[in-house]
């Protein structure tokens, strides 16, 4: 769902501090006197904010306060009672509705020459949505946009934007990168009292990709321990998780029903089951909010490390608007924990990079290797770090070939007896090209199968 805002009236003391700075050079630029005329222009740069979270909130308020009048923010998240505390575009009265909503109609109600337009479903979903009719509500959607800024706590989410706007690169005839097809990438994190600000141009830079390794890894239990031996809260809770949810329906489970970690419905049956055991073991503290961050892994937020990285973010949208200074080169930490430190430093674009090489990245792998065990590796190995893959490659005819793929149900029931195939029984060949599909990117990636003697996975 999404409402559509109108272009709103200037009011020139609204500009005055913005006209001093960009009138006047400085030692960082020169004076930019048409750079507020274009700010001003509302279909001139229209931006688009990628959650309206802790972060996400602090990003609105900053964009609209530097000018920018034509803004648009998705998000799929309801507000919780938890987010008052540092999400302070939200007031009790708005518990349980949608976050762009409620942030989009305080924003235009407190900055009068801004208009942010909401969008409240998922990023991956936003140009499939139609109207009763039928037609596309927003087809390329992201293509109307000059900058994108992220301001997310998840990885996955991160990666699928990151992939998307590289997927609209075009390129002239002599394979020239044409600019008007490069939609930067500001993306904005924080952890605590750590954060980073990163500057990304399709194309140019660096990409999330290339930087996967960086992010930190997924908390992880052990299983042993979950099941026989839980000595906290979190052990309780990943047990209802992991081994009540997905039992069968007859055994009280959810069978094969998903677990949605922004379902309160799903959290509270979480948070009873995990209540439960427990009491059998003596641990105390399990809460809705605790269940709820050990389902999303949700790091705790601190509102001091959003505002700082949020104004960072906005800094380098209102430098790429108006050119009044050079542009972060490329990745800015930030960390408060023992005083205030930041450092700047350029990182490197990988030339095996999943998303920006524009070339097969090469996969070691053993003919012995089951096609499940080729999954497992793509989920697990850090340089990939998927969720689903699915597999395609091409047959000696030029047809598709589907090895694996999740979804559709009768795809998947068609294409199981091939995970306990191995690669030499599936007639897969050195160096071929497998297309593979995932929740993290918004295109297919190639990989190139490169055969080895190990049969170790590496």
């Amino acid at each position: 769902m999404d409402v559509e805002g109108e272009t709103r009236p200037l009011n020139p003391q609204t500009w005055t501090h913005l006209k001093k700075m960009l009138d006047r050079s400085g030692p960082f630029g020169p004076a930019c006197e048409e750079a507020l005329e274009l700010l001003q222009d509302a279909e001139m740069f229209k931006i688009l904010v990628v959650g309206a979270g802790g972060l996400g909130c602090e990003l609105l308020k900053d964009l609209a306060l530097c000018g920018f009048r034509n803004i648009h923010v998705i998000d799929m998240d309801t507000i919780d009672v938890s987010n008052l505390n540092r999400q302070f575009l939200f007031r009790p009265p708005d518990v349980g509705k949608a976050k762009a909503q409620v942030a989009a109609a305080f924003i235009n109600k407190r900055v009068k020459t801004a208009n942010v337009v909401p969008h409240f479903c998922r990023i991956e979903e936003v140009e499939s949505l139609r109207d009763p009719e039928g037609n596309p509500l927003h087809e390329n959607f992201y293509r109307q946009f000059s900058i994108v800024v992220c301001g997310l706590d998840s990885v996955v989410a991160r990666r699928w934007i990151n992939s998307k706007l590289h997927s609209l690169l075009e390129y002239d005839d002599d394979g020239e990168l044409l600019p008007e097809s490069v939609i930067p990438l500001i993306d904005g994190g924080t952890e605590g009292f750590k954060g980073n600000a990163r500057l990304i141009s399709p194309g140019t830079t660096s990409c999330i990709e290339c930087t996967l390794s960086l992010f930190p890894p997924q908390r992880a239990y052990p299983m042993c321990t979950i099941a026989t031996r839980p000595r906290q809260p979190e052990h309780c809770i990943e047990y209802a998780k992991l081994v009540l949810w997905p039992a069968p329906e007859e055994e009280g489970g959810m069978g094969e029903k998903p677990l949605d970690g922004d379902d309160p419905e799903h959290i509270k049956w979480l948070q009873e089951k995990a209540e439960k055991r427990g009491q059998e073991y003596g641990i105390s503290g399990i809460t809705y909010r605790l269940t709820q961050g050990v389902v999303k892994n949700i790091i705790p937020a601190v509102a001091s490390t959003n505002a700082v990285i949020a104004a960072a973010c906005a800094h380098e949208a209102f430098k790429l608007a108006t050119g009044c200074s050079s542009s972060l080169d490329n990745y800015m930490m930030f960390t408060d924990t023992d005083g205030v430190y930041n450092y700047v430093y350029p990182a490197e674009k990988l030339d095996s990079c999943l998303i920006c090489s524009n070339k097969p990245v090469p996969l070691s792998c053993s003919p012995s290797w089951t096609l499940t065990q080729v999954i497992d590796f793509l989920k697990e190995n850090r340089k990939f770090q998927m969720r689903q893959p699915g597999l395609v490659t091409m047959k000696e005819n030029g047809s598709p070939r589907t090895l694996y793929l999740h979804n559709p149900p009768a795809i998947e029931k068609m294409t199981r007896p091939n995970l306990d195939k191995t690669i030499a029984e599936l007639e897969l060949k050195n160096n071929q090209i497998i297309s593979v599909t995932d929740p993290t990117t918004a295109r297919p990636v190639d990989l190139k199968l490169v055969f080895t003697e190990s049969t170790e996975m590496q």
